[in-house]
């Protein structure tokens, strides 16, 4: 059960990979719709040939992105998961992936399933209706060429999970002498190829039942409409701590319980690949649709992320002891900026949540009602990260329709209310934020930790020094077993975890430590975790 725990997060840490993409490619995507608005840039603007060529050009690479999402969730999951030889994980994934839709393809021409005879002309033709013909026809779609049902990343995770299997069961195997050549790394691609297409006969037979399955959930989704959007913004932030809220954030975002559209006679699932759709697309997607997938996007972080945290970290700094409030002042300043500008907040939710279940709990429920709020005023503000980044690209040059002013008027609440109950909560109820601690800790940390992203350490004179306290404070070289990052997380396995030491990585500049599994420990440095992750790495390396 343990181990089915750290690969858990281990596949939550290899999605973000894509995700990171997907993430600027929309931003790109973003500016260019807003370019090609008259309504924000006028009609000359919009006339200018060069210009618009340039344009059409990013619309072109970022629409690519988005329509192959599958096959890099193939590749980052297999890669990601591997134990070694993760280039050769990668490659055995792509094989994979096509294999696994070339058996699909297979058994659906056996069975008489084609491009003909599941368009929706020909299933009215027999007699079905135009919105069941529409909704039947949106299960098959066109993945490199080969006629597939559209399984979106899941099918991709699924490639990914099997080839990462086969790869670190096979990797190192010995074949007799006559066929050695075929053994150790060579032979992951030759078993993928085997296994895949197989499973992808498989899957054809089981998938439509997991299709209905699916359907039914997101119709429940669709149903409880403002209810069901509180229960995944709520269950988003309440996961932060497992680092599984990435799981239940690709659900809703590239499968369709996130929503089905249908662009250019191809079926389009999940929240944010409906949203980039429509960015791709002018017009191809009503905005009805487009608003419906947005409520689970950036439109309910932004009065949370912009406003409320800042506000949060402000009262966690007035209440800090006077004698620690300028090392307190670093930390908080520091987070506030990541959250107000990108949306990136584990800075800041990991000074409270593992302390205080009361503002972790109220953090999540306000997160939930902003989501709500934000669906019930009909916003409509695409993208993942909910930064004034996405605010303004996405809302304010989305223009008049993406009522870019109610995130703005929430925000302008939630600042208060973050302040004075933040504040209310830490003085009644005396909870240890930064600057709050017994003063014997505080003596320990003063100075050193939980530093942030745009300050330095005084008992940190260089960055080796920094690293060999990181490594130290990890149990030594010989406790780690492999170090990896995500946005703001220090991502190591470990031998002994008795080993780690929470007080040694405080004053190399962490936020937070968490333990996740008997075997994963998570380090919160903020949005210069990449630097960091490299330099432990190269010292290890060493």
């Amino acid at each position: 059960m343990l181990k089915l725990g750290s690969k858990i997060h281990d596949l939550g840490k290899a999605l973000m990979t894509p995700i990171s993409v997907i993430a600027a490619a929309g931003i790109f995507l973003g500016l260019a719709s807003a370019l090609q608005n008259p309504n924000v840039t006028g009609d000359t603007f919009t006339h200018l040939r060069a210009l618009q060529l340039v344009i059409g050009f990013i619309r072109q690479v970022s629409s690519a992105l988005f329509a192959n999402l599958p096959i890099f969730f193939a590749v980052a999951t297999a890669m990601g998961l591997a134990n070694a030889e993760k280039a050769t994980a990668a490659f055995s994934a792509v094989i994979g992936f096509v294999g696994l839709h070339v058996g699909i393809n297979y058994s659906l021409l056996a069975q008489n399933i084609t491009p003909a005879t599941t368009s929706v002309q020909h299933l009215t033709a027999q007699g079905m209706s135009s919105s069941d013909a529409m909704i039947f026809a949106s299960e098959f779609t066109n993945t490199l060429g080969i006629f597939t049902y559209n399984m979106s990343v899941l099918g991709g995770v699924l490639v990914g999970l099997i080839t990462m299997f086969l790869h670190n069961r096979f990797y190192t195997i010995v074949l007799p002498t006559a066929v050695a050549f075929f053994g150790g790394r060579r032979f992951v691609p030759i078993i993928t190829v085997v296994v895949l297409p197989i499973v992808g006969v498989l899957v054809s037979l089981v998938w439509p039942t997991v299709a209905l399955g699916i359907q039914w959930v997101g119709e429940l989704i669709g149903r409880t409409g403002e209810v069901g959007t509180f229960i995944y913004a709520t269950s988003e932030r309440l996961l932060i701590p497992t680092g599984l809220h990435h799981i239940i954030n690709e659900t809703v975002r590239f499968t369709p319980l996130g929503g089905v559209a249908t662009v250019d006679h191809q079926s389009v699932v999940g929240a944010l690949n409906i949203f980039n759709a429509s960015l791709a697309n002018p017009g191809a997607v009503s905005d009805d649709v487009t608003r419906e997938a947005t409520r689970f996007l950036a439109q309910g972080k932004i009065p949370v992320m912009m406003f409320g945290l800042p506000a949060a970290a402000l009262a966690m700094y007035h209440t800090a002891k006077p004698e620690h409030k300028e090392r307190v002042k670093a930390l908080m300043l520091a987070g506030a900026l990541a959250s107000f500008t990108t949306g990136i907040t584990e800075p800041l939710e990991f000074c409270f949540i593992f302390i205080s279940p009361v503002l972790y709990i109220l953090h999540a429920v306000l997160t939930g009602i902003s989501f709500v709020l934000m669906q019930s005023l009909h916003v409509m503000i695409g993208n993942v990260q909910g930064g004034a980044i996405d605010w303004v690209i996405f809302g304010i040059l989305g223009g008049s329709k993406t009522h870019w002013w109610y995130p703005l008027i929430l925000g302008i609440v939630y600042a208060p209310l973050y302040y004075f109950s933040f504040r209310w909560v830490i003085t009644r109820m005396q909870i240890k934020t930064p600057g709050r601690e017994d003063d014997a800790e505080s003596e320990d940390l003063r100075g050193t930790s939980a530093v942030g992203p745009a300050s330095t350490s005084a008992a940190t004179s260089s960055a080796s020094e920094k690293t060999t306290n990181i490594i130290k404070g990890l149990g030594g070289e010989g406790n780690i077993s492999s170090v990896d990052c995500c946005f703001t997380r220090l991502r190591v396995k470990v031998v002994d975890m008795s080993q780690v030491v929470d007080k040694t990585l405080m004053t190399t500049g962490a936020m937070g430590v968490k333990r996740v599994t008997e075997t994963d420990v998570h380090v919160i440095y903020g949005p210069q975790v990449e630097k960091i992750a490299n330099d432990v790495k190269v010292k290890l390396a060493s």
